[in-house]
């Protein structure tokens, strides 16, 4: 694990890193080492889902690694979001209305903790936390600008998101 010797970090500090990092709220976060095989295989399969549900033509998912830049002190890369912009930079820079996070060891106390807040405070409307050893799935829904729990599904279940441009679903029984 590369050290770093200062404390509170910027975009400008970001973009000169070697490997995957993520910023927030300044602090940085070392993505390595890289996810397990089924975390990875979880983050295709939702991809997939989604992709193949998808009735939206202004939104479009994606995987990790891509930047979503929140400001000059937040900088994340979300497993699975869906993102309604065409980016001009190499980031994305609008609010995705619905992000996906699916725990591992070494992140799992980041995606509960930190990037729980900073998605609730900046108005992603759906965060669904996917755990894969026990193949349960906690889904959020943002309602006046607090997280709601929704539902704690398992493989026999699946989820339909309903957001302002699009609709999208997912199908646990093909994640799982």
């Amino acid at each position: 694990m590369q050290a770093i010797d200062k404390n509170f970090f910027t975009w400008n500090d970001y973009v000169t890193w070697e490997g995957r990092w993520e910023l927030i709220n300044g602090e940085a976060y070392d993505m390595s080492p890289v996810p397990y095989p089924k975390h990875q295989r979880l983050v295709g399969r939702i991809y997939r889902e989604f992709s193949n549900t998808l009735d939206c033509k202004e939104c479009e998912v994606y995987i990790s690694p891509v930047d979503w830049k929140i400001d000059e002190y937040n900088v994340v890369q979300p497993d699975v979001a869906l993102f309604c912009e065409e980016p001009k930079e190499q980031y994305f820079s609008k609010t995705p209305p619905l992000v996906v996070e699916v725990l591992s060891k070494s992140t799992a106390k980041k995606d509960i903790n930190e990037k729980f807040s900073l998605y609730e405070k900046n108005g992603v409307k759906f965060y669904m936390l996917v755990e894969p050893n026990s193949e349960i799935v906690d889904i959020f829904e943002l309602k006046n600008g607090k997280y709601e729990f929704q539902k704690k599904l398992t493989c026999n279940d699946s989820y339909a998101f309903e957001l302002d441009k699009c609709s999208l679903s997912v199908d646990f029984n093909n994640v799982f």
